[in-house]
Formats: structure tokens, C-alpha cells, sequence
């Protein structure tokens, strides 16, 4: 479920789906991140959209999301790989929102872009062809 944005608190926790997670090739970016668990959510649907995927604030039956502890310095970081642009965030290529998961509210980033023609991921809640989260422990 979306809420709106909050305070960003200390110690924030970011839900990824693509290519931050174990395994895959942006994931050094959370180096130094506490490892919270895996959930789903059920509040955004995942596109395809080649080489990663990008998720809509549009109901589906469930992405498959890790949750990490970060820190400013992480979240800084993170920003600037998703183009996420504090002040005006429509014009960057992700926005940054607030989602309700098991471990607590957690930062996911929306891509801004339209999605006509990149296909919707509705089996299994993971970015086909890449590692099943699941198979990770």
C-alpha cells in the first residue's frame, strides 16, 4: 500500500525489484546496507523495460521486493543512480515514494516514463530472464 511521503528518518529502509537486488549487477550499490528480508508488494506492477525494470504505482498481484537499512549516504547514492530528483521529482527518471511492506514503511522508486509497449510482469512478481529471489536464500 502507498502512503505519502514521510520524513526521511536515519536509518530508512529502501525496497528494490531490479537490479539492486542480491545478485545483481547495481547491487555494490547497497554495500554497507542491512539486509531487512524479502516481501511483496502488491500496491505497483513491474514493466520490462530491457535492460531493467521499472515499476508503476498500479495494483497487481505482487512484486517481489528485498528491503534494506540504509543510510543518508546510501540513499544519496541510490538517488543519483535513479535520477531521482529531490526537488522536482516528475522530471527525473524515477520518483521515490513511500510504501507500507512487513518490515515497515520503505522508500520504492516509480519510473516516471511511460511504459506503452514495454510489457507487464505479471508472473511470479520478478524481472524474468535474472535471478529468482528466491533461489538466493
Amino acid at each position: 500500500m502507498h502512503t505519502p511521503a514521510l520524513a526521511v528518518t536515519r536509518t530508512p529502509l529502501v525496497a528494490v525489484y531490479g537490479t539492486l537486488k542480491r545478485g545483481l549487477r547495481n547491487h555494490h550499490w547497497l554495500e554497507g546496507a542491512d539486509y531487512i528480508g524479502s516481501d511483496t508488494l502488491t500496491g505497483a506492477t513491474l514493466y520490462d523495460l530491457g535492460p531493467c525494470p521499472g515499476a508503476k504505482l498500479e495494483p497487481s498481484n505482487g512484486i517481489e521486493v528485498e528491503v534494506y537499512r540504509v543510510d543518508a549516504r546510501l540513499l544519496a547514492g541510490l538517488d543519483r543512480l535513479e535520477d531521482y530528483r529531490v526537488r522536482r521529482p516528475s522530471t527525473g527518471l524515477y520518483d521515490r515514494t513511500i510504501h507500507r511492506t512487513s518490515y515497515g514503511a520503505a522508500w520504492l522508486y516509480l519510473y516516471n516514463p511511460d511504459v506503452t509497449g514495454c510489457p507487464a510482469i505479471r508472473e511470479g512478481g520478478w524481472w524474468p530472464g535474472h535471478a529468482d529471489p528466491r533461489s538466493l536464500g
